[in-house]
């Protein structure tokens, strides 16, 4: 660790959490503890933690304490994570029909959120400074495992609004100080990669951070150019957010020099899962529980696939209790050759998001056009289907809070990123079924991104 790190490590982030009111510091300090405890003594910590997660949302929070009392449940009689089992799963549906009512009250300071990406249903939300303070301690214990810590040099290349909005002054010096360079992920034309290639290379990073399809496309434009990035130093790619592909792995490894690091989770459901380098992804057991199971409900046991279900214990102020996240995965029974005891999410089939081709040739990230209609009140789901670089369909499916006064906005948005020549094909529809293969894929491009 070189002494401007540990000086950001040690003095600078730990003052920044505590002026925030955030608890990262000693959250952080406390995961990296308990990843080496019994299972057993684990399991103690997640069973206290749930009792006190629902004790309080029965107590202070409308939905639940109108829930547990339908269902005659008492939170103060958990004994077992199995006893979530007695409770309804919590959908995007009930989400969106009862916000207001999954606040706790009394809550303050918090932050709104909106989710939906490649999901296809859009999602309003709130987060607290607890959940915020583990969700960071979660990531920093993880790359930690990869010998990165806090203040060394990272590029993180994201398509969020939300950071991407968020560049004012006193975030400018925020991320200059921690060493944080934000790139944005929506358009990758040839001019745009090199010039992130070429801040790549200025920088240096010890950490890459973000979409593996992105970092894919980057690596592949810098191997076909013959510019050499793997004498740069990174210590690891992070990826997450998209499902990653072999292909997408063995490309950013082979061009940066760097192993690649999965990670799983979202801004609804958390940070679930981080790979260490021994390649098990752990889960983050001491933060949240997940359940697995078949269509029909039912857990299943450990090794077989279902559909992966989040209780998140540090959502006091906003509860997530047996969240559907829509993923597909199987947990494992095995322990991790790294020696840690967080047991690990054996197998995931996560959504992913492809790339859009502008009428002149741009290559966008999906989420350029998903965050046109994303947030939208009344959309209930949609999907993008590029067809040709002359036409796209944009499919929804709403309800009645939809005002078809914005459809004209929509097209609008749409022409503005892919070209004004092109035909946008906005449509109102009843339903959108899968894939022939039963998955969901919400952004589709039948145009093959070109070779740059």
């Amino acid at each position: 660790m070189t002494l401007h790190t540990r000086l950001i490590s040690d003095l600078i982030f730990p003052l920044q959490e505590r002026l925030k009111k955030h608890s990262t510091v000693r959250v952080k300090r406390d995961m990296e503890a308990s990843q080496y405890w019994p299972r057993d003594r684990l399991e103690e910590l997640r069973v206290t933690r749930l009792k006190s997660l629902l004790v309080h949302a029965g107590q202070h929070v409308p939905y639940y304490r109108d829930l547990f009392g339908s269902l005659r449940f008492d939170p103060h009689g958990v004994t077992s994570c199995s006893d979530l089992q007695r409770l309804p799963f919590l959908t995007k549906t009930e989400i969106r029909a009862h916000t207001e009512a999954l606040k706790s009250e009394g809550a303050s300071d918090l932050a709104r959120f909106n989710t939906g990406g490649s999901s296809g249903e859009p999602l309003v939300f709130f987060i607290g400074k607890e959940r915020v303070s583990h969700d960071v301690a979660a990531k920093w214990r993880a790359t930690r495992w990869w010998d990165v810590d806090i203040g060394d040099p990272e590029i993180v290349l994201w398509g969020s609004p939300i950071e991407l909005t968020s560049q004012d002054r006193a975030r400018y010096w925020r991320d200059a100080i921690m060493r944080t360079q934000l790139l944005p992920a929506f358009e990758m034309s040839p001019e745009k990669v090199a010039g992130f290639i070429e801040k790549i290379r200025t920088t240096r990073p010890a950490m890459l951070f973000g979409y593996p399809s992105a970092f894919a496309h980057i690596a592949r434009h810098a191997e076909t150019h013959h510019i050499k990035m793997d004498n740069l130093g990174i210590k690891v790619a992070f990826v997450t957010s998209e499902r990653l592909y072999d292909h997408q792995r063995e490309l950013i490894q082979r061009v940066f020099n760097c192993p690649v690091a999965n990670g799983y989770g979202g801004r609804d459901a958390g940070f679930i899962a981080h790979e260490c380098p021994s390649g098990g992804m752990h889960l983050t057991h001491e933060d949240v529980i997940v359940e697995i199971v078949d269509p029909q409900g039912k857990v299943l046991p450990q090794g077989e696939s279902g559909e992966i279900v989040v209780t998140h214990l540090a959502t006091r102020h906003f509860p997530f209790v047996r969240y559907r996240t829509g993923d597909i995965g199987a947990l494992g029974s095995e322990l991790c050759a790294c020696g840690r005891t967080l047991p690990l999410l054996k197998e995931l089939q996560g959504r992913s998001t492809d790339f859009l081709v502008a009428r002149n040739g741009t290559v966008m990230h999906g989420l350029s056009l998903i965050y046109i209609v994303r947030d939208l009140a009344g959309v209930k789901q949609f999907k993008i289907v590029q067809e040709s670089l002359d036409l796209t369909h944009i499919l929804l499916v709403t309800d009645e809070h939809f005002d078809r006064a914005l459809l004209p906005g929509i097209e609008s948005g749409a022409k503005a990123r892919l070209g004004a020549d092109v035909t946008v094909n906005v449509r109102l529809v009843d339903e959108i079924p899968p894939e022939k293969s039963g998955k969901y894929r919400y952004v589709i491009s039948q145009v093959a991104v070109p070779t740059l």
